[in-house]
């Protein structure tokens, strides 16, 4: 039997944004520490780590009051900053690629009758680096752009447009199938090995 594995950071901050999202209310890190691993399966040890990472990345307010200290998330604020930090990231991402596009033209000027220079290693040093930049930036503003509420539904969208389509598809292949079988006297199976049509071919459900 292989080993249970364990929760991942990501995974073990929404978890514990879970917590503080559908209460709305306040907590102590001692409340945490006793409902985070009954209600969401993150161990006692990594609460205060789990939380302060959340403080750290501004989706968890905390406050000192008194001698305790209050931490609190409420859903509109870790939407508002997770789409400050996808805009962030696409203006970091966009600016990359505007100085890479010029380094690339710079190279190609530049390399037009001429030899290997300091200079152009140079240039062809930043633009590998600037690739690789760019690359991490994509990755990073597709992993935001994955929470954003706006692309979940343009996503959806395009699913049952998808959906439709596949369907109209189907019932053309339906009309297809019928005209065949009245006209030639053709049984059902026989017209679906002969058009390879899927014994199992149905509509998408909506």
């Amino acid at each position: 039997m292989s080993k249970k594995r364990g929760l991942s950071a990501d995974e073990k901050k929404t978890r514990m944004l879970e917590i503080f999202h559908k209460s709305k209310d306040f907590f102590q890190l001692k409340e945490l520490e006793k409902i985070a691993p009954k209600e969401k399966g993150i161990t006692m040890q990594s609460v205060k780590e789990v939380v302060q990472n959340l403080v750290d990345d501004h989706l968890v307010d905390s406050e000192k009051i008194g001698t305790s200290i209050y931490f609190w998330s409420f859903p509109s604020k870790a939407k508002n900053t997770q789409k400050r930090k996808l805009q962030g990231l696409q203006s970091e991402l966009d600016e990359t690629i505007k100085k890479l596009k010029k380094i690339e033209d710079t190279i190609v000027t530049e390399s037009i009758g001429r030899e290997q220079s300091d200079e152009r290693t140079e240039l062809l040093e930043t633009l590998e680096q600037l690739k690789k930049k760019e690359n991490v930036l994509s990755k990073e503003v597709q992993k935001y752009r994955d929470c954003d509420p706006e692309y979940i539904a343009q996503v959806k969208t395009e699913i049952e447009d998808l959906k439709s389509a596949t369907n109209r598809w189907t019932e053309n292949i339906y009309i297809m199938k019928s005209y065949i079988k009245n006209t030639f006297q053709m049984e059902n199976e026989t017209i679906d090995q002969s058009f390879n049509i899927p014994a199992d071919m149905d509509y998408l459900e909506n």
